[in-house]
């Protein structure tokens, strides 16, 4: 072993939709890219428990969050490695909406938009893991990502 390991950085988000299935986009105040709700994992604290977190600190809600979706090998060449956890939020009822606020002021607005809209709205490799995640949950699905991207497997692809 030579004594070195990777040094990868976490963050965890999760998906929500409204009834007609749209998928929740968020604006940071930090930077120009649209995103989906969540952040980076703490130490020692989960995914999850960042996911719960990160939540309620920029939408200030705690809604039920269901299961892993997607886990998404993502180095970016500024924040370097990267493992991205996409986890199921589930379908926002009207009066959750109503609740939420921007506590920590890292959002600025959200929005409900089709699945079909992610390429136009966000960064490729998070449109795709937003669309991969999208599918594995209508699936009943958990999947493994590299860059958004679905690895293929055996001869047949």
């Amino acid at each position: 072993m030579n004594g070195r390991f990777a040094r990868t950085r976490s963050a965890a988000g999760a998906l929500f939709f409204d009834p007609d299935g749209r998928v929740m986009i968020v604006q940071p105040s930090y930077k120009p890219q649209r995103d989906i709700p969540g952040g980076f994992v703490e130490p020692e604290e989960t995914p999850y428990e960042a996911c719960v977190r990160e939540i309620a600190e920029e939408l200030g809600i705690r809604p039920p969050i269901g299961g892993l979706l997607v886990a998404d090998w993502a180095p970016d060449p500024e924040a370097g490695e990267m493992v991205l956890f996409v986890f199921d939020g589930g379908v926002l009822d009207a009066e959750t909406l109503e609740r939420i606020t921007f506590p920590d002021g890292e959002i600025t607005a959200f929005g409900f938009h089709p699945v079909e809209e992610m390429d136009d709205l966000l960064i490729p490799r998070l449109a795709r893991r937003v669309t991969a995640a999208v599918t594995a949950r209508e699936l009943g699905e958990t999947v493994y990502l590299e860059h958004g991207l679905r690895l293929l497997s055996g001869p047949e692809g």
